[in-house]
């Protein structure tokens, strides 16, 4: 009978070694696995910070234009909508600049381009005045608006900046 222990002895011994051996390996694998997915991230996360990074830059110069009124206010209003809402790594934005995005919804549904070129002369003069009235009644807010914007972005342009530089 000790012959049948000693060899139920030894299987026991090489299923266990085996099933040690099967998870060593899982968790080599997982943990390859965590390393890429942590690589992945990573990656995104930068690829993330990149595009908010031109898109920042182009803010910079929209704001920097308006403020020295080389640009529109309305133009500029639309442009910075449009650009802070494209913004990947950055959220509510129109609360924080809420000017900018006013002026914009007050102004989004009239004619740009072509379509305003094709318009008469009374319906052109009509969607003016309303640019004219909705940037006079603005003005003031959108000005504070574009010195809190111009902070933002220097911040966060730092900020990839800093980013960038310690990944």
């Amino acid at each position: 009978m000790n012959q049948y222990w000693l060899i139920a002895l030894v299987f026991a011994v090489i299923i266990v070694v085996s099933l040690a051996f099967y998870a060593g390996k899982l968790l080599k694998q997982l943990r390859v696995q965590k390393r890429a997915q942590q690589q992945d991230e990573l990656r995104r996360q930068q690829a993330l910070a990149k595009h908010d990074g031109k898109i920042l830059a182009s803010v910079k110069i929209i704001v920097r234009a308006m403020q020295e009124e080389q640009c529109d206010f309305s133009e500029g209003c639309w442009r910075l909508s449009v650009l802070l809402d494209s913004l990947k790594l950055s959220s509510e934005l129109s609360q924080q600049f809420p000017a900018i995005f006013q002026q914009y919804e007050e102004i989004k549904h009239l004619s740009i381009l072509g379509d305003r070129k094709n318009l008469d002369k009374k319906q052109r003069m009509k969607e003016d005045y309303q640019r004219m009235t909705s940037e006079a009644k603005l003005h003031d807010a959108i000005v504070a608006d574009l010195g809190l914007l111009k902070q933002y972005v220097t911040e966060r342009i730092s900020a990839l900046k800093a980013s960038n530089s310690v990944t």
